[in-house]
């Protein structure tokens, strides 16, 4: 039996806002992940906003697609992509039905089952251990099984509750990052949201 969860998952209508505020408003949200029966959880401290079909950043740039269908579907639902042939990435799906976005979780800070999460990062310090998306990926054991799974039901095993509340005096807004080959305007735009101090988290 799957630990009990005390804090509901953020509902459907919180991924149907506009991707942006989704985006930001994530930051300090927990993810919680289920894993071998334990509850392995952290605050989100980093995202990023990739928006329709006209952002060549995003992956619905070619359209509706076996891989980007999900993006298309219902707000809520993880989009889980491989990516260099070796990395996987957790996204949400965000805004209407039908209008492809995402956001991609990029940075979590682990709290709970970082017993867990020690094993599974070996040799790496604490505070790396999901400091980036593939390390996210890696810390919490999401791959492409977990792609289409609705993150509004905690019955998935993958979701997202309400956790800390970050002040705008604590985030950092700014292009996103590793766009080498992403033409301008698209490669520059402001979708990145990254929490400034992160021992600021830890006294609230």
């Amino acid at each position: 039996m799957s630990p009990v969860c005390d804090v509901e998952p953020l509902p459907p209508d919180f991924y149907e806002q506009p991707t942006l505020t989704v985006a930001r408003q994530l930051l300090g949200a927990r993810l919680v992940r289920i894993l071998d029966g334990k509850r392995l959880d952290g605050i989100i401290t980093e995202t990023e906003a990739y928006i329709g079909e006209d952002d060549l950043a995003c992956h619905a740039r070619a359209g509706r697609t076996p891989r980007t269908r999900v993006m298309y579907g219902p707000p809520g639902r993880a989009y889980v992509y491989f990516t260099y042939g070796m990395h996987w990435m957790l996204n949400a799906v965000t805004g209407a039905e039908g209008f492809p976005a995402a956001v991609l979780i990029r940075a979590v800070k682990v709290v709970s089952g970082r017993e867990l999460v020690a094993v599974r990062r070996p040799n790496v310090k604490c505070a790396a251990w999901a400091d980036g998306p593939a390390k996210l990926t890696r810390a919490f054991g999401i791959d492409g099984t977990q792609n289409e799974l609705d993150l509004t039901d905690s019955a998935s095993g993958l979701w997202i509750e309400s956790g800390l509340v970050i002040s705008d005096a604590n985030v950092t807004i700014g292009p996103r990052v590793g766009l080498y080959s992403v033409p301008e305007p698209s490669k520059s735009l402001p979708w990145r949201f990254l929490v400034t101090e992160l021992t600021k988290l830890e006294e609230q």
